[in-house]
């Protein structure tokens, strides 16, 4: 009987402003897989698109004004692909099947390429001041920025003309309560934002009702946060060194401030945690420094269980991927215009599918959304719903938009759901 195959390799990679190169350790043994150069990327800069290849957006040189994109192969150390956007790019995400590459501008605009052809979909002015993070949560996304603003956009709407022209504003909500920049922000079941700011807060949102749900304070700065996807638990990584434990349960009926989420916190760094990421199974937590360190953590004992030296420089990016070694079609470099005659051409919006999105026992709600989707997959619509919204001549689909009724109903309900079965922190 032949022997089980092994186990898909899991690497560690680590990005820095400094320009140190994206290093890939192999999660199990700790060596040093490769490691890509050039490379010197801002925080929130560095991407896995579907784990197929790399991208990274790089810092211009001091004093320039221009940025370019880099795509790297897993076993190629070179750059397979250079792209030279509009203006340099701060942060750089890729949706879950990676048909998409979104990119937040250092002048605040926002971009959306297609990773086939390299085309720029659409193009806006997103925030007064640079996008420092992004996140994507089913098919919304949420841009943060310099200027403090958080804004959550649908893409549906973004990517369709006649929806763009019957939307009383160009972005779904628009939230305002940090005071200074906002550093991080992630997406968690049920439609739930945790974002970070250097104002010393992490605030909770409902991306579904559109409004704030909770504001915790810190005695530091936050610059990152990562999701346990078991729990309602989030990890803020600060300007103190430390990894503050925090609880997201929320009370829904009370508003302010509550200083009794934070849990504890895992304290091993000399300077300012600068980056997180947590594995799909929430028992270990990647955490990047200033000191030029990776630490891979067992969040069970809350110890350090391998250290990686980067560089000289601080780590801005860390992940943890699972690559696939796949034959690649050819890599297009990404435009800087839409289309030669500026135009945004009509085009289909594959729906990223939540990644921290998991059936809850027992939630009937829960159950019915995920059979209901499945009947829409098998009736054809494979949750591409840009074709199914819009005929070649824009007038509205009738089927395709009963469809996107009745999803976002499904979803308002799991979301209240997943709302009610939530711990307080009062009581963790």
């Amino acid at each position: 009987m032949a022997p089980p195959p092994p186990p898909p390799k899991q690497l560690v990679l680590a990005a820095s402003s400094a320009d140190a190169g994206v290093a890939a350790w192999d999660l199990r043994t700790g060596a040093e897989e490769i490691r890509h150069r050039p490379c010197a990327s801002r925080p929130r800069a560095l991407t896995s698109v579907a784990d197929r290849f790399l991208a990274a957006a790089q810092a211009p040189p001091a004093g320039g004004n221009s940025g370019t994109v880099h795509f790297y192969h897993w076993d190629k150390p070179q750059v397979a692909v250079k792209s030279f956007p509009a203006e340099p790019i701060r942060a750089l995400l890729a949706d879950q099947e990676g048909s998409y590459l979104i990119g937040g501008g250092s002048n605040g605009n926002l971009f959306l390429w297609e990773v086939a052809s390299g085309e720029l979909l659409q193009t806006w002015h997103a925030h007064y001041r640079a996008v420092r993070c992004l996140a994507l949560y089913d098919y919304l996304l949420v841009s943060g920025s310099e200027d403090g603003s958080i804004k959550v956009w649908d893409l549906i709407t973004v990517l369709d003309e006649q929806s763009r022209l019957e939307a009383q504003t160009p972005y779904l909500y628009s939230f305002n309560q940090h005071a200074l920049p906002v550093t991080d922000i992630a997406c968690f079941l049920g439609a739930i934002a945790v974002s970070s700011s250097e104002d010393r807060t992490c605030k909770i949102w409902s991306l579904s009702e559109g409004r704030m749900l909770r504001s915790i304070p810190f005695p530091t700065s936050i610059d990152s946060v990562a999701l346990d996807p078991r729990s309602h638990v989030f990890y803020a990584g600060g300007r103190d060194g430390k990894i503050y434990v925090t609880a997201m349960g929320v009370d829904i009926s009370s508003h302010g401030s509550d200083e009794s989420a934070i849990l504890g916190a895992l304290d091993d760094q000399s300077k300012a945690v600068t980056s997180l990421a947590s594995s799909t199974d929430g028992l270990l937590l990647v955490s990047g420094s200033e000191d030029g360190n990776v630490r891979v953590w067992d969040t069970r004992s809350q110890q350090v269980t391998r250290k990686f030296k980067h560089s000289q420089g601080p780590v801005t990016n860390v992940l943890i991927v699972t690559p696939k070694r796949v034959i690649l079609p050819p890599l297009h470099p990404l435009r800087k215009v839409c289309s030669a005659n500026g135009e945004v051409e009509p085009r289909a919006v594959i729906l990223p599918r939540p990644e921290n999105d998991v059936p809850i026992h027992g939630n009937r709600t829960s159950i019915f959304m995920e059979h209901y989707l499945d009947e829409l997959q098998y009736g054809g619509t494979s949750l591409i719903f840009g074709s199914g919204l819009r005929t070649q001549n824009c007038t509205p689909n009738q089927q395709g938009t009963e469809w996107r009724d009745r999803y976002l109903e499904l979803r308002d309900l799991f979301l209240h759901e997943v709302l009610d079965q939530m711990p307080s922190s009062r009581n963790p």
